[in-house]
């Protein structure tokens, strides 16, 4: 399904330097804010004290919240687990303040609000466990760098791989770094969502990189630069329809979504723009810039010994 068509190919390729000029600049930037500000780490990441409570009858979440947040604290986690009347409570480490202290202070806020809620469990979890969760967050994100790698060397060629990967460590950085400068609360669903991007852009990639490849069987007289661009032209209407309707969904998390979905639905929606930009810009500069051509793709056919049609064939040995 098409909602338009483009005649003429767009000429993207003639701007490919102020393209990947402008993916230098944001990327060194993201990276800027990462040294100098850090992420600003959840309580799973950190450590602090796990709460789980339970009530009568369904459970307000908003509410749970900002009786826990008039504690004074700021980076609180509040969300149902198991059914809506359970739910689960992650509160940062407080200076001078026990575990214990933690949830009976807790408890008495939230006792304020409804007198039959009941405590189930409270635990304080270490930063051990957060460094565990960092180091398994990594190397989730390596995993899925090679196994890209290696999907796209094996699908098309190796200059490929190497120009998508690049592409997609390129929108990481740039959502770690939007989290880095506003110093938005990076937990597990901002890790997920990071990685969700990094399959959903190379899905953007691996579709223009086959009509790269379709340019290149069909139009024998284009250049790299012309079959680019006609590649990217006309995959135009299928970008926009495709990341149109996700945004969609996830704009819908992130205004009905709660607090729990909000900056997991935002690192989705700044993953998804800059994706556009870098699979279809960034991705097929630097692919082009590593000297992607026909040949690359497109085998020539094995001549058979003896072949009349080739050209040496009959020459003295």
């Amino acid at each position: 399904m098409e909602f338009f068509r483009i005649k003429k190919d767009i000429p993207f390729m003639k701007h490919a330097l102020v393209f990947n000029a402008i993916s230098f600049i944001t990327f060194a930037l993201a990276v800027f804010f990462l040294v100098t500000r850090g992420l600003h780490l959840s309580v799973e990441f950190t450590g602090g004290t796990v709460m789980e409570v339970a009530y009568t009858q369904a459970a307000d979440t908003g509410k749970v919240r900002e009786a826990v947040s008039s504690l004074g604290y700021s980076d609180v986690i509040v969300q149902n687990f198991g059914t809506s009347r359970d739910v689960m409570i992650r509160l940062p480490v407080q200076k001078g303040a026990t575990s214990a202290q933690q949830s009976e202070q807790v408890m008495g806020a939230l006792k304020a609000q409804d007198p039959g809620v009941t405590l189930r469990r409270t635990e304080f979890v270490g930063p051990q466990v957060g460094e565990e969760l960092v180091h398994g967050g990594l190397m989730a994100l390596a995993m899925v760098v090679v196994g890209i790698v290696v999907y796209l060397a094996f699908r098309f060629e190796w200059k490929f791989g190497v120009a998508a990967i690049i592409a997609n460590l390129h929108d990481v950085v740039i959502i770690l770094g939007f989290f880095a400068f506003f110093q938005w609360e990076f937990s597990l669903a901002v890790l997920a969502g990071v990685l969700a991007v990094l399959g959903y852009s190379v899905n953007e990639s691996v579709v223009i990189f086959d009509r790269i490849r379709e340019a290149f069987r069909k139009y024998r007289k284009m250049t790299t630069h012309e079959v680019i661009d006609h590649a990217i032209t006309s995959t135009m209407s299928r970008t926009i329809i495709t990341h149109a309707s996700t945004e969609a969904m996830v704009l819908s998390m992130f205004f009905f979504g709660g607090p729990s979905l909000h900056y997991f639905a935002l690192a989705l929606t700044i993953g998804i723009l800059f994706g556009i930009y870098s699979s279809v810009f960034v991705a097929a500069a630097i692919a082009m810039w590593l000297g992607i051509k026909r040949e690359d793709l497109i085998k020539a056919p094995a001549r058979k010994e003896g072949d009349p049609n080739d050209p040496n064939a009959g020459a003295a040995v």
